[in-house]
């Protein structure tokens, strides 16, 4: 049996992104190529031209991501996981990827395109400890929350926090909202 036909037999002849059953094709999950079926996934020519790297996303279309990240199948985990990142500015998505568990070889293989290779400054906290997207931090701090009716007091815990394009700062759910933290005031929890 080849790759298309393990594919269409394990997708039931739907893309296993948006469920459509037209126009299917098969997509490898980078780093792979399409030799081994377990390392791909059928997909619908709509949800595969979006998946090229630097297209623009529909957000609409993704809502579907809601289940298929829970898929059993790793490829189908794995390409969600990647569409939610692109998609953590949606406050649905960003949601969703907190609530996701990866085992540690497809977390490993989601990430796998996704570390930037460059030379910018590293993320650092208060004490100098260089801080890492997941990482606990604890504020050192109280920090007034803008566009917030509360103050972030020091000694919290902000757990899995997000890096962002600036080195300055990290992104963290504070009282269940997602706010901008200076990183130096916080410290690495170890």
């Amino acid at each position: 049996m080849n790759t298309e036909q393990a594919l269409m037999q394990r997708s039931d002849s739907r893309c296993e992104l948006c469920a459509s059953i037209e126009q299917l094709v098969v997509f490898a999950v980078s780093p792979y190529d399409d030799a081994d079926h377990s390392q791909c996934v059928m997909t619908c020519v709509q949800c595969r031209d979006q998946l090229a790297a630097g297209s623009e996303l529909d957000p609409k279309r993704w809502h579907s991501l809601n289940d298929t990240v829970w898929s059993p199948i790793p490829a189908v985990q794995v390409l969600s996981y990647r569409l939610l990142k692109r998609l953590a500015a949606e406050s649905w998505a960003q949601d969703l990827l907190d609530m996701v568990y990866l085992d540690e070889e497809t977390q490993t293989w989601a990430d796998a395109i996704d570390t930037p290779v460059d030379d910018d400054d590293p993320t650092l906290d208060g004490n100098g400890s260089q801080l890492f997207a997941g990482d606990t931090v604890v504020l050192v701090k109280d920090l007034d929350v803008k566009g917030a009716s509360f103050i972030a007091k020091r000694g919290t815990a902000v757990r899995g926090i997000s890096l962002t394009n600036n080195p300055e700062h990290i992104e963290g759910r504070v009282n269940g909202t997602r706010i901008v933290i200076i990183s130096a005031y916080v410290k690495k929890s170890n």
